[in-house]
């Protein structure tokens, strides 16, 4: 079977996100600039893991949903978590060791310089112990099995994935079904995490603890509108001329931040909220036309959407190597200097992730990913795209 054509807008839609959550870890550890636009926007930065999840659940049926039936057989389901892993783990595995480095590196010069460790400070997260490495090895970490987050924190999404995929299948034989069990798929998501947010209390920011319900949750959001794209194009939605995308783009869009500005301050049950604009940007841009499909198919953000997933794992070595310079590199800074800090470090820190996204994209995903596909998947597995 053929593989599937990339959508290409949805590539290049994966370029700002990583960036606004690498300024969300900022922000939230050393407060935010008090210009209402910009904070509000950054604060809910959290949410755009919401828009990966959709789009992993909208990407993997849109490459695997034909061949659902195969993933029911020992070879098919083996050579797609092959696959699976050979996109998601070199680069955990990489930003793991790297972690482990700094752990290890900062605690000795801590050691030889006589004065505590940032890795040793008491409440100091993520946690770096020996059993939640080894959890973190297995990708088991995010399973509800440690009450805090480790190592390297944003790799709980790793984690959630990996669970995704291994239930994959399900969903697979699911998708199999008509428009009416696309449009039950999506509620289904949302009534997941609106029963989430209204549990915890605090928005969608769940990671350790219940980030696999959240992960199913915008999964099936996901799955549910690769259902009706695959229903909108057989029946001829590729037709319609590129207005009729632009508009729905443009709708898409408001409603995204409407509710990102009307909803609040973030960590609230209203975060819930941003979702459907999220899901209406992912299924708005999947058609590949419009303005804003034209807008994300531009290079820079296709290069950067590429780097993306590099982006959004290597973020934690420099938001770690800031907060060491910070605690004992830093002379104490005059007031006006404090500030100027405060505008000069998330601009670097953007800059350093993109930078180091391609690195970890140039040098470690991308070659680890091939290497591992030809060495694992015979010619049928190596068929199927990475999502």
């Amino acid at each position: 079977m053929s593989r599937p054509a990339e959508i290409r807008a949805l590539t290049g839609a994966r370029a700002l996100p990583p960036l606004l959550l690498v300024l969300y870890h900022y922000h939230e550890g050393h407060g935010y600039q008090h210009w209402r636009p910009f904070d509000v926007l950054v604060a809910k930065g959290y949410l755009w893991v919401e828009f990966f999840f959709i789009l992993s659940g909208f990407i993997l049926i849109h490459v695997y949903g034909a061949r659902a039936a195969a993933l029911w057989r020992r070879k098919g389901y083996g050579d797609f978590l092959k696959a699976r892993l050979a996109r998601l783990y070199p680069l955990h595995l990489a930003t793991l060791l790297i972690m482990l480095a700094m752990v290890v590196g900062l605690r000795a010069l801590a050691h030889a310089y006589g004065y505590l460790s940032m890795y040793d400070v008491p409440g100091y997260h993520p946690r770096t112990d020996f059993l939640a490495f080894v959890y973190n090895l297995f990708l088991v970490q995010s399973w509800h099995v440690l009450p805090y987050l480790t190592w390297n924190g944003v790799s709980w999404f790793v984690s959630v994935e990996f669970f995704l995929c291994l239930i994959f299948p399900v969903f697979a034989w699911i998708s199999q079904r008509g428009p009416a069990t696309a449009l039950g798929m999506i509620a289904f998501g949302f009534a997941v995490l609106i029963l989430l947010t209204d549990t915890v209390g605090h928005g969608l920011d769940i990671t350790f603890d219940w980030g696999v319900v959240r992960g199913i949750g915008d999964f099936s959001i996901g799955v549910g509108l690769s259902m009706l794209y695959r229903e909108a194009m057989a029946g001829g939605a590729a037709a319609q001329p590129g207005s009729v995308f632009s508009i729905a783009q443009t709708a898409a869009l408001f409603a995204l931040f409407y509710a990102i500005y009307d909803t609040g301050w973030s960590h609230h049950p209203a975060d819930v909220w941003v979702v459907p604009g999220m899901a209406l940007l992912v299924f708005t841009l999947a058609f590949d036309r419009g303005w804003l499909a034209w807008l994300m198919q531009r290079r820079p953000l296709m290069r950067l959407g590429e780097w993306s997933f590099a982006v959004y794992m290597g973020q934690t070595t420099w938001l770690q190597f800031l907060r060491f310079v910070e605690q004992r590199l830093y002379p104490n800074p005059a007031p006006q200097w404090t500030h100027a800090i405060h505008l000069m470090e998330p601009a670097a820190l953007v800059i350093l992730a993109a930078g180091w996204g391609w690195v970890l994209f140039r040098f470690v995903e991308k070659p680890a990913n091939k290497a591992l596909r030809e060495r694992l998947l015979s010619g049928h597995g190596r068929g199927t795209a990475a999502a």
